[in-house]
């Protein structure tokens, strides 16, 4: 087994609920992962959230930031106060051996800040849970051609047992 293990797929097919029900059960883990907004029922943006409870706006269409996806603009800023510092955070802590990041996506790649420290979390000997988009873009061929990542396709048939087979494959 490799030591990394990310999870792609469709959006909206779940792996944020994976790597939510991963966490549940892990004391030696950091990092962060993202939410979806929602205002009168449709999607309006994302919040990032560090495992240690700090949570900031990622993304939103009512955002202004020089930075867009689709329809959200990007908050680089909090991006980098909330996930990129939970990643270098968790790096340094001896009693964390588990690097949460969900996710490495396209909003979150406009960060060199945040690449950087993707990187830096997968060079480590501690353990990169995560999510990463099906999009081709040059740091996500980068992080897929890795030899030290497993990547786990999720589908509606095989996300029910993936967040069991996951913890079976944790270094704890």
């Amino acid at each position: 087994m490799k030591k990394n293990i990310l999870l792609t797929g469709k959006p909206k097919v779940g792996k944020t609920v994976i790597i939510k029900k991963l966490i549940e059960g892990l004391k030696n883990a950091g990092g962060f992962y993202t939410e979806a907004i929602y205002e009168n029922n449709k999607r309006a943006g994302f919040k990032v959230i560090s495992l240690d409870k700090k949570e900031a706006t990622l993304a939103h269409q009512d955002l202004s930031t020089g930075y867009k996806v689709s329809k959200y603009n990007v908050d680089l800023n909090s991006l980098e106060d909330i996930g990129v510092n939970s990643i270098l955070k968790t790096l340094k802590d001896k009693n964390k051996d588990i690097i949460i990041i969900d996710e490495i996506g396209k909003m979150e790649v406009l960060s060199l800040k945040f690449q950087d420290a993707v990187i830096k979390a997968l060079d480590s000997p501690k353990q990169v849970i995560g999510v990463i988009t099906e999009a081709n873009l040059p740091f996500i061929r980068e992080v897929k051609s890795r030899n030290d990542i497993e990547i786990i396709d999720t589908t509606i048939d095989n996300r029910d047992g993936l967040a069991d087979s996951i913890k079976s494959m944790i270094t704890q």
